[in-house]
């Protein structure tokens, strides 16, 4: 009895599974998957049994004469050796095409479900309030939805995305405040840095106060003098990127901007 045999066949059955479903998965975890090991198995079949099923309708209608014999399949899986060898004369008389049947459902296994996601991102399946997105939704990516602006519609996708963060320098908590350029996360999926342009900071201290905020509110008009409002609380932090480290922020606040479309040919303000 080869109990060898049956555990490999099982493993290639089951192979081009688990590689569509780690590909459709977008997680920010690097380092080990900590899923349910039961969940893990059970979509890895599931997907397993639609890609065979696809494979074996599509390859029946390429070659008729060649065509999937469960008969063959069971033979492989039985413990009785005799049952064992009349299989494996069946496999070695199809060997190219059943080794074709396998490369090609891997490769599709692995490039399918990339485009599979790449789709759902393009037309946003997933985003918050779709009808698909209990389905689509990558559950192991928050900070990709709250800092990619993800879960807008496609009308209204932010353009911009401004950060602001309280960091403590040397016990005083300053304020930074800047443009979301890109962002990293750190192999266990945690928030490592942000990478911030046109950065300006101010100490907390120097907050607003109610006098100034309605002077503010009333020179709003004029963006010149909103500006200057600005300028007098906050400083410029020169160069061209600026790096935040997440471990260092005491709070993050993030501002989704989107700019109103020129009524005259004039600059887009914010809306």
């Amino acid at each position: 009895m080869n109990l060898a045999l049956p555990a490999l066949v099982v493993f290639l059955v089951l192979l081009p599974g688990f590689v569509a479903r780690s590909g459709i998965k977008r997680a920010e975890r690097l380092s080990l998957d900590y899923s349910p090991f039961g969940q893990v198995v059970t979509e890895a079949v599931l997907w397993a049994g639609a890609l065979h099923l696809l494979w074996i309708t599509l390859t029946s209608l390429i070659d008729s004469q060649h065509v999937f014999s469960p008969e063959v399949a069971l033979r492989l899986l039985a413990s009785e050796p005799l049952a064992q060898a009349r299989a494996l004369q069946a496999v070695a008389a199809h060997a190219p095409w059943i080794t074709a049947y396998f490369v090609s459902l891997l490769v599709f296994a692995t490039l399918g479900p990339a485009l599979l996601r790449g789709a759902i991102t393009r037309w946003r399946l997933d985003r918050a309030g779709s009808p698909l997105s209990p389905w689509l939704r990558f559950s192991k990516a928050p900070w990709y939805y709250l800092l990619s602006g993800a879960d807008f519609s496609a009308d209204a996708v932010p353009d911009v995305i401004a950060v602001s963060a309280v960091v403590d320098v040397a016990g005083q908590a300053v304020l930074y405040t800047g443009i979301l350029e890109d962002y990293f996360v750190d192999p266990e999926g945690n928030l490592d840095r942000l990478v911030l342009q046109r950065v300006m900071r101010r100490p907390l201290t120097a907050d607003k106060n109610t006098d100034l905020c309605v002077d503010e509110i009333e020179a709003a008009s004029s963006s010149s003098s909103a500006e200057r409002g600005a300028a007098a609380r906050f400083y410029p932090v020169d160069g061209d990127y600026f790096v935040l480290r997440y471990a260092e922020a005491i709070t993050l606040n993030i501002e989704y901007i989107k700019l109103a479309e020129p009524s005259g040919g004039g600059t887009p303000a914010s809306a």
